[in-house]
């Protein structure tokens, strides 16, 4: 199987980002990049061809992507505002929460209808990113979801 260039190899964390992720969603932000890095679509639209190096920082209550080629030269950087996902991402954080109580002390029916909601949820934010990214990054449903993951990740917080 032969694997393409254009994707992302390598993803990093500005320390002020990662220092403000509470310590309950530091594995979950691990665990989404390692399945990020594992599989992924992403080219940068009309620019240089990849793979790529993805360096996340936050600014202004933005997520800013700092895209760069395998010697780290800087190719494209842009801002996500992230008052479009704030709806999405509470929504999916509490259906999250459903899901964890119900798997305690649900039938399986009850647990298989709140995972198809979270699933439901998680698809509506990874629509969103696709949306917000178009012009900029192409990606696939799939690397939309992950990146979805990963954002929600980095923008939780300790309640």
């Amino acid at each position: 199987m032969q694997v393409s260039n254009e994707r992302l190899i390598g993803i990093t964390i500005d320390n002020n980002l990662a220092a403000s992720i509470s310590s309950e969603f530091q594995h979950d932000r691990d665990v989404a990049i390692r399945d990020l890095i594992e599989a992924n679509n992403f080219a940068l639209s009309g620019g240089p061809k990849g793979p790529y190096n993805l360096h996340l920082a936050s600014q202004d209550q933005r997520l800013v992507f700092q895209i760069s080629n395998m010697a780290n030269e800087p190719l494209h950087i842009f801002a996500l505002g992230l008052g479009p996902f704030r709806r999405v991402v509470k929504d999916y954080f509490q259906i999250c929460d459903s899901y964890n109580m119900a798997v305690k002390a649900s039938n399986p029916q009850a647990i298989e209808a709140i995972d198809m909601a979270r699933r439901a949820i998680h698809n509506e934010g990874s629509e969103i990113l696709q949306t917000r990214f178009n012009g900029k990054v192409e990606m696939d449903f799939d690397t939309a979801r992950r990146l979805f993951t990963l954002v929600c990740a980095l923008t939780a917080r300790a309640s």
